[in-house]
């Protein structure tokens, strides 16, 4: 069965940020989480530097959703699509919902002409692992990502 999906609106971000600190309560990262609705309001509906998507229950209730933005590689020459986060809320999960939002972020990718989709997970998080893999995904073997954030990112600009 196919599900249902719609991308967000500027009323949903109180969802998405809810959503958002429940993934990163599940990862264990709850502290990290500095996003406010007001942010995330800015930047994701005035200054579009990001997108989300909605997949829907039966009854229309909001049980997951895909935060993405379009990255760039210059050895494709074209955009790829980057997705940020995928969350399933607990009580919906092993439905479909996981791997039909990841279909329809490969749909919007090829809709888009863009030349891949591609995300990060962490090390530790074994099922999301064996799902990606039971997708066809492939892990990027002999990179690492590196981040600059903080002070550290504001020394460097100074």
């Amino acid at each position: 069965m196919e599900h249902s999906y719609r991308f967000a609106v500027r009323e949903d971000v109180p969802l998405i940020l809810a959503m958002i600190r429940e993934l990163a309560d599940y990862e264990g990262l709850l502290p990290e989480v500095v996003a406010t609705e007001a942010v995330l309001g800015e930047w994701l509906f005035d200054r579009r530097g990001a997108e989300v998507l909605f997949a829907l229950a039966p009854d229309g209730a909001e049980v997951g959703f895909a935060l993405f933005f379009h990255n760039f590689s210059t050895f494709l020459g074209r955009g790829g699509v980057y997705l940020e986060d995928l969350y399933v809320r607990p009580e919906h999960r092993g439905r479909g919902y996981g791997k039909g939002l990841i279909r329809q972020l490969a749909r919007i990718a090829k809709e888009r002409g863009c030349g891949r989709l591609e995300w990060w997970c962490l090390d530790s998080n074994t099922p999301s692992i064996d799902f990606y893999l039971s997708l066809g995904a492939e892990p990027m073997r002999d990179w690492t990502v590196y981040r600059l954030t903080g002070e550290t990112l504001a020394r460097l600009a100074d």
